[in-house]
């Protein structure tokens, strides 16, 4: 006999991963997501999936007991490298439609992720939820730095880390597509302060003058968290022999620790955004994995 999920907010379904990963036996797992490419790329997974919609719309009433309420709320209005808007920004307002939830279905277990933020801000989510969160780098696991706070009920051990550098992820054989057009300065990466990102400067084949080329990271290093959104600008690049490229979207994939091609059927912009949306999942199966030692089967 499995366990009943609810997951909000739940984008590509990294939960549903993390739980087969972590050999948690599932028998009902219900979504809540409105982006129509996310929950293409779920169902395809994941066919079994119950899609609920809009999380505003969920009321206790036809659900059965819920063992497990996970979910990551919109981190936007939180991120320290956002406008900071918090509570007043609307997409962060719905933290409290998982407050209404976890109190109305009283799960046995439940997980709320969201990004690092400040402490104020944290204090606010730590009074809802009524535990303290824990924080963790997904770059214990994998070859991104992406520091999130997890408030659970589950019991979490110290993650094991292990040594995945960016080389470690890379394609073979890279479409044209990826490669940034422009000369090469510099074959060492430089930090401008100023941007507050590691950066290099090209200058632009058609003599336009200099630029910055940000998010570019060398082989040997961890890149900066995947960002939500698919715009170029949020997608890590690559110094290689003097060459600055995108990373490829199976390769942010793997940043995620996701299984291969797991949103190749959808455009890369919409692989790009619901990667960058999702989470880590070595992480989450880490968590889940002591749910073996709760009464999570009783």
């Amino acid at each position: 006999m499995g366990i009943k999920v609810l997951s909000l907010f739940d984008g590509i379904s990294c939960g549903q991963i993390a739980l087969e990963r972590a050999d948690i036996k599932v028998d009902s797992y219900f979504a809540s997501e409105i982006d129509k490419y996310s929950i293409e790329v779920t169902q395809k997974n994941y066919p079994n999936t119950i899609q609920l919609g809009d999380i505003c719309e969920i009321k206790s009433e036809g659900l059965p007991k819920i063992d497990l309420l996970i979910g990551g709320s919109p981190c936007q209005g939180f991120s320290l490298a956002g406008k900071q808007l918090n509570f007043d920004d609307k997409r962060s307002k719905l933290f409290f439609e998982f407050v209404r939830l976890l109190r109305w279905l009283k799960p046995k277990y439940f997980l709320l992720e969201n990004v690092n933020m400040r402490k104020e801000w944290q204090d606010i989510i730590t009074k809802y939820i009524g535990v303290e969160p824990v924080k963790i780098n997904s770059g214990d696991v994998s070859a991104q730095n992406r520091t999130r706070l997890y408030w659970t009920n589950i019991p979490i051990k110290e993650i094991d880390k292990n040594n995945i550098i960016l080389k470690d992820i890379l394609e073979e054989n890279i479409e044209d597509k990826f490669f940034i057009k422009g000369d090469v300065i510099y074959d060492t990466p430089c930090f401008d302060l100023n941007k507050n990102n590691i950066c290099n400067p090209i200058k632009d084949k058609s003599n336009k003058g200099w630029h910055f080329e940000q998010n570019v990271y060398t082989e040997d290093s961890k890149t900066r968290s995947l960002k939500a959104g698919g715009g170029s600008g949020n997608i890590p690049k690559i110094l290689i022999n003097g060459i600055i490229r995108k990373l490829t979207p199976l390769e942010c994939e793997r940043l995620q620790t996701l299984p291969n091609n797991y949103t190749a059927n959808v455009s890369n912009s919409r692989r790009y955004m619901g990667i960058g949306n999702g989470w880590t999942v070595d992480v989450i199966a880490h968590i889940f994995k002591e749910l073996k030692n709760t009464t999570a089967f009783d």
